[in-house]
């Protein structure tokens, strides 16, 4: 298999949740090589509360602690586009979108329609499905914690640089395959999902995929969240199961400051 990123060789790696992992040896993107045909179908109602033991704990209780961390993303976005139009993909609940609506007119995608119903349910204007190349024009775009669940990443940047203009902004978090805890924990770290995930991005391989498909990067950083104890709680349960009947008793509308060095966060420019 050809690395989606920067088109250099892959080489196995291990198998994780029955799927096999390959790695380029070059820029060290890593993705699976026999993708679901239809991957939209994992992202139902049950995916956002705790149906999954790949998805989230309780999406929309853990709200309060979700929305703070939101703002902080917002700001650190208002730094290089701080008003206009704004999209973002794979937008959930709409929990961002609203934050965002104070500044920017805002459009949202989401592949599950449970979720863009409760997004529309805020008032927001949400479609349901992919990203699509005749939804205007935008100031900013933003992909929290997505890039890593789509079939083909770069058509869907080569999408938003057609549907943004020069100096527009993008926003993307993603997990970081060439983290310490990624490499050290491997089929268990709490990011190696699929085929909820599809790839694995590292820094060298998120921009190399940036650059190609016309973006500059602005910013690169590895910000401390605050996260849903809850969740957190969750996600780690799949490598460590005694937390399993921990996670229960915790409520989701606790937050922690939480910093793993294992996610990145980058903007990037239209050129």
């Amino acid at each position: 298999m050809t690395c989606a990123a920067c088109y250099g060789e892959n080489a196995f790696v291990f198998r994780a949740r029955g799927h096999a992992v390959h790695r380029c040896g070059s820029c060290g993107h890593g993705q699976i090589t026999d993708p679901p045909d239809d991957p939209l179908s994992i992202y139902d109602a049950g995916y956002f509360e705790g149906g999954h033991d790949d998805g989230y704990a309780a999406y929309g209780a853990s709200e309060p602690v979700l929305r703070a961390e939101f703002r902080r993303s917002l700001d650190h976005l208002r730094r290089f586009v701080d008003s206009g139009s704004l999209l973002e993909i794979g937008c959930a609940y709409g929990m961002f979108l609203e934050e965002a609506r104070t500044y920017f007119d805002v459009l949202g995608i989401e592949a599950s329609e449970a979720a863009a119903q409760r997004a529309r349910a805020r008032g927001l204007e949400v479609i349901t499905g992919e990203m699509t190349a005749d939804l205007g024009e935008f100031d900013a775009v933003v992909m929290l914690d997505v890039i890593e669940h789509l079939k083909d990443p770069q058509q869907v940047l080569l999408l938003v640089a057609d549907s943004t203009h020069k100096g527009s902004a993008l926003m993307i978090t993603t997990g970081d395959f060439d983290s310490i805890l990624a490499r050290t924990m491997r089929t268990k770290w709490r990011l190696m999902t699929p085929p909820q995930h599809l790839h694995f991005f590292t820094r060298r391989s998120l921009e190399k995929m940036l650059t190609r498909t016309g973006f500059e990067i602005a910013s690169v950083r590895r910000p401390w969240k605050r996260v849903p104890v809850q969740l957190a709680a969750y996600q780690l349960a799949r490598a460590f199961s005694p937390l399993e009947k921990v996670v229960e008793r915790i409520p989701p509308r606790v937050g922690v400051p939480m910093n793993l060095f294992d996610v990145v966060r980058i903007v990037a420019k239209r050129r």
